[in-house]
């Protein structure tokens, strides 16, 4: 099912479940959900506490496996019983809580984790990391992705602004997240120029043709960066709206339940 709009009418989803269903003892965290992820889109998932957005996003990023229900990716049903198998399969997700390492540069940070190892028997038998490379090949994401708020590739994280770690956490998802990139309320700890610095960023990761979720409770950020709504309710979608034909106050009626879809 798409939202009906021309475009989204003649492609389909490269992300999308159908009736996910979670439950967590006697709490039904998802009751039948569905969602679509189109190429090339931002889509913003927004909803009340206990709406099921967490869950959602659990179960499409390989943090949790649903009870039931079906997961798709390229039109390919898919089965993560992992974070890892979510990434192996092209699935990266940035979390509030940035798990990035302090004390490493910027290079580092974007290959924790999937360190370069140098050729020969210092990589395979002394396993030296092959630093150069490294930030070589970083500074190539951070350029290709159009990211100008980091500029020195060998600064330690611990001395960056809360936007740059943002954007070191951003940059590092979209290098490796070849298929869709996930991002769990990316400025809910920033002041209004660095969240300005991370809009912008989201922009250009989609002007490079990476589909985007975005989970956020920032109305006005999710209005002007969105090309679709996803509104969670009572562990469903209860609607999906578009920026420009709906308003801020139409998406929080749905949301709450004082207007049906």
């Amino acid at each position: 099912m798409n939202d009906g709009s021309p475009a989204n009418a003649r492609k389909e989803p490269v992300l999308s479940a159908t009736a996910l269903r979670k439950a967590y003892g006697r709490v039904e965290a998802l009751r039948g959900a569905d969602f679509e992820l189109f190429p090339g889109e931002i889509l913003a998932v927004i909803g009340d506490n206990g709406a099921g957005k967490s869950s959602l996003i659990k179960c499409l990023s390989g943090a949790s496996s649903p009870d039931s229900g079906e997961i798709y990716l390229d039109g390919k049903k898919v089965t993560f019983r992992s974070p890892q198998d979510a990434k192996d399969a092209g699935i990266e997700t940035v979390y509030q809580t940035l798990a990035v390492a302090p004390a490493l540069d910027i290079a580092s940070n974007l290959y924790l984790g999937r360190e370069i190892r140098k050729s020969g028997l210092l990589g395979s038998v002394l396993r030296h990391m092959d630093i150069a490379r490294m930030r070589r090949e970083a500074r190539e994401h951070v350029n290709r992705l159009g990211i100008q708020t980091l500029q020195d590739i060998t600064q330690p994280v611990e001395t960056l602004s809360g936007g740059q770690r943002q954007a070191v956490a951003v940059a590092r998802a979209a290098a490796f997240g070849s298929k869709v990139v996930i991002l769990d309320e990316p400025t809910a700890a920033l002041g209004v120029r660095e969240s300005a610095q991370v809009a912008a960023i989201i922009k250009q990761l989609r002007d490079h043709g990476l589909p985007i979720v975005l989970i956020s409770h920032d109305m006005p950020s999710v209005f002007e960066l969105a090309d679709r709504i996803h509104v969670q309710r009572l562990g469903r979608r209860a609607a999906v709206l578009s920026p420009q034909t709906h308003t801020m106050e139409d998406a929080v009626a749905i949301m709450t339940g004082a207007r049906a879809a």
